[in-house]
């Protein structure tokens, strides 16, 4: 008899998962449920759309909905929104605009993601005032800008969105005002790239509000203000990017346990609590490779590589979903900025290290090659073990070199082999040494006189 595997979420982790799956097992029934319109798609390029850089929101799609339906014979159904769990029947509930019914499963993904976190803010229901976590939001803001061309835009929240935003938005043509409640932007990648972007940021006529929580919006209809304690700030258009928060409300009512993060708690395939009931993507926890703890890191690639694994155990090969190591890169104007691992000296200490850090500038290229730029490295290892922990770049080009310190951490290099890492070089690429290379091999030396 064929068994059925229903996932819902039609976006990077539920189709990824159903994609796989259906490529393991042709006889496999796999129904999707989607609530909205939209599945598969690239939100990270949803700031590049409301910049302009990208042409439609259609561009974003990585696979329409009637190519998973045609050329994978994945029974996806969109507008379907799954209202119920029941795991000890096995069943979900699912509504749709003509009523409800129950369609049983054998095995079942819950990929329902996150959504933006909407503080408490006085004013958030007035025209102009945005979230940014889904593609129709994108559309609404891309429409709100192009249709009452506003003059200045307040972006509340300092992280990825905000700092995104605020380029969108100036590439747009409107005057930046940048809320941060905390005293740096960026606050996972740690105070030296925070200093870098903000001088950054200031040097593109972004205002920046640090240490500034924002009370809310005024206006009547529309927004006009944001309102501080202070006082209040001019503003034409409002995006909040405060953070995301996971969608796990459809699984808790189930029974299904919640980590300590907030997130579904799952085990090494992505397994819930419940044997035929796994969960991925923006909505569950993952396991840190440098503490061993569960962490929630809401990441595309995360999201991708776990429901692909999670199609590959419900057709019969157990596959782990790997370990996290928070690895994370933005944009902001003209620079780049990334972290992985754990930087923040307090929190490796919280679990159990020593942590020793070092930073360092170093140029890019070969400092006779044209285009050289430098590059802030910091680097965190412990000090008993001389395993790196962690660390953070930023620059004008090579932010990507994060990469490196990721696969160190997943192979729980020390810092002298990190050091010893045969890396490309050639001088419109490296220097000899290149700035990890260095910061390694500075980090080497401070371990050593603290021997």
């Amino acid at each position: 008899m064929t068994e059925t595997f229903v996932v819902i979420g039609g976006d990077a982790a539920g189709m990824s998962a159903a994609s796989k799956a259906r490529r393991e097992d042709s006889d496999l029934e796999i129904i999707a449920f989607e609530k909205g319109d939209w599945v598969s798609y690239a939100a990270c390029g949803m700031p590049y759309y409301v910049k302009g850089d990208v042409d439609s929101l259609d561009d974003l799609v990585q696979v329409t909905p009637d190519a998973f339906r045609t050329e994978r014979d994945i029974d996806l159904r969109t507008n379907h929104e799954v209202v119920g769990i029941d795991p000890e029947t096995q069943t979900v509930t699912v509504s749709t605009d003509n009523g409800r019914f129950e369609q049983p499963y054998d095995q079942l993904l819950i990929a329902t993601g996150a959504q933006a976190i909407e503080p408490p803010f006085a004013g958030m229901n007035l025209e102009g005032v945005f979230t940014i976590h889904d593609m129709d939001e994108a559309d609404a803001i891309h429409t709100y800008v192009t249709e009452t061309d506003p003059e200045t835009a307040a972006i509340v929240g300092g992280g990825y969105v905000g700092i995104e935003m605020a380029e969108a938005l100036a590439g747009r043509g409107l005057d930046i005002h940048l809320f941060e409640m905390l005293p740096h932007v960026l606050q996972p990648f740690g105070e030296s790239v925070a200093t870098v972007v903000e001088d950054h940021l200031r040097e593109q006529d972004v205002e920046l509000h640090l240490d500034t929580p924002v009370e809310g919006y005024g206006g009547e209809e529309t927004v006009t203000s944001v309102e501080l304690d202070s006082g209040t700030v001019p503003a034409d258009i409002a995006i909040v990017g405060v953070g995301v928060e996971p969608n796990v409300k459809l699984a808790e009512d189930a029974g299904i346990e919640i980590g300590e993060t907030g997130a579904i708690a799952t085990d090494e395939y992505g397994r819930t609590n419940y044997e035929t009931v796994f969960a991925a993507g923006d909505c569950a926890e993952a396991t840190n490779v440098v503490t061993g703890e569960a962490d929630h890191v809401p990441l595309a690639l995360t999201a991708n590589r776990s429901g692909r694994a999670i199609g590959q155990t419900v057709t019969g090969t157990p596959t782990e979903v790997g370990e996290i190591a928070g690895t994370a890169i933005v944009k902001a104007f003209d620079l780049g900025a990334a972290r992985t691992g754990n930087i923040d000296e307090a929190r490796a200490r919280d679990a159990g290290f020593d942590p020793v850090s070092v930073e360092i500038t170093a140029p890019t290229r070969a400092h006779y090659y044209p285009g050289a730029e430098e590059l802030t490295v910091t680097l965190v290892a412990d000090r008993e073990s001389e395993r790196v922990l962690g660390a953070s770049v930023v620059g004008r080009e090579g932010a990507k070199r994060i990469d490196t310190i990721a696969t160190a951490l997943h192979a729980g290099l020390t810092v002298s082999e990190v050091e010893n890492l045969d890396l490309a070089y050639a001088p419109p690429f490296s220097p000899v040494w290149d700035p990890i290379a260095t910061a390694a091999k500075v980090l080497a030396g401070s371990l050593e006189e603290a021997a």
